[in-house]
């Protein structure tokens, strides 16, 4: 790891006063792991002096392989009441990624990994509801490791400075920044609640899918840091037609290569790939909302013109749209639930349109609204 970059202290403040706003009392689970300290640190500090009352979750990525390659169903599909107690009661939370080896889960069993995701579907449903009511405010973001440098194809050095720039770390007003996207994604949603049916074309793509009457919402650096997208929830029966996703796709892990989905009347009927196809068709007959869509979204941050294998940022790139299997927000006026929540990405910059009720209203990563 490089030494102390002193722009950890701007991205914690970001963190702190924008993303979760912290107010004097508030109680606030901070997670991360060992590697990722310095923002840790830095966000432990700001998160004190706005008087927040704060417990440390340290994460380890040894001790999950160990769990899901020797526990036993019966402890795979235990819940913790002290989990629970925990997702019920706190008002704020940020999680910190920050891995060592992004692959460590690649060979285990993925129905040990669906067993766990049912069995704590129950919590992530409680989680939803609190962050709709906004009883709770919650951030994932990245500190940037070897690892995820690796995947990405760039040194350490590189790829922090690839984190600053999409977080906009670097501005002379970085919050400024994000209370600009939000007025100018804003503008977009107005346009897109107008709409009923969404025609996506692209190479090897032809989409379509009602959002009629579902609400839109706009990310800009509130529950994702670094941000930069709008998604809504589809109709779950109303997904027709056929997506091929230009990126790998990664969960949990996992890398799955040249997926291509076929849908019928919402649900995905046939669904290839090239590699990792066991694992794709694993996750899919999870449980029965993960064949559905839980939602679309279109990647709004031009910060970030790069494939990184890592969803957090991958999904935001300006230009892109997303669709997730599995899980929907309520907020949007999603149904669809599961245990999955799977974020493809579909690149639209070099030949893709989206076509609404009719009308083109984005081609070639360019909103015409």
């Amino acid at each position: 790891m490089s030494m102390y970059d002193k722009r950890y202290d701007i991205f914690a403040e970001i963190l702190v006063r924008h993303s979760l706003h912290l107010q004097k009392n508030d109680l606030f689970i901070l997670s991360g792991s060992p590697l990722t300290m310095p923002l840790v640190q830095a966000v432990y500090e700001k998160a004190l002096e706005a008087g927040a009352h704060i417990h440390l979750r340290m994460g380890s990525e040894a001790l999950s392989e160990l769990f899901y390659k020797n526990a036993s169903n019966e402890q795979l599909e235990f819940v913790s009441p002290l989990d629970r107690f925990e997702i019920e009661n706190i008002g704020t939370k940020l999680s910190i990624i920050g891995t060592e080896n992004t692959r460590f889960m690649s060979n285990v069993d993925p129905e040990k990994q669906s067993i766990r995701s049912r069995a704590v579907q129950p919590l992530h449903d409680i989680f939803l509801k609190r962050a709709e009511s906004k009883d709770l405010r919650w951030c994932i973001t990245l500190f940037p490791t070897h690892a995820s440098a690796q995947d990405a194809e760039m040194s350490l050095q590189e790829y922090e400075e690839f984190v600053f720039a999409a977080a906009h770390v670097n501005d002379s007003d970085p919050i400024s920044f994000w209370q600009q996207m939000q007025h100018t994604q804003q503008q977009y949603i107005e346009a897109l609640e107008t709409k009923k049916t969404i025609h996506i074309l692209a190479e090897d793509t032809d989409l379509t899918l009602s959002v009629d009457k579902r609400r839109w919402i706009n990310c800009f650096g509130k529950e994702n840091f670094p941000d930069g997208e709008v998604f809504t929830g589809p109709i779950e029966h109303s997904a027709d037609g056929y997506v091929h996703f230009s990126f790998p796709c990664v969960y949990g892990g996992r890398q799955v290569d040249d997926v291509k989905i076929w849908f019928e009347k919402g649900k995905v009927k046939k669904a290839t790939a090239s590699s990792g196809n066991e694992f794709l068709q694993s996750m899919l007959n999870m449980d029965a909302g993960a064949r559905f869509l839980g939602e679309f979204a279109f990647g709004t941050n031009y910060g970030i013109t790069q494939f990184t294998k890592n969803t957090l940022f991958d999904e935001k790139i300006g230009g892109t749209i997303h669709l997730a299997m599995g899980a929907g927000y309520p907020e949007t006026g999603s149904i669809n639930k599961s245990g999955l929540h799977w974020d493809m990405v579909c690149d639209l910059r070099e030949d893709g349109e989206v076509i609404a009720d009719g009308e083109v209203i984005y081609k070639k990563g360019k909103f015409f609204l």
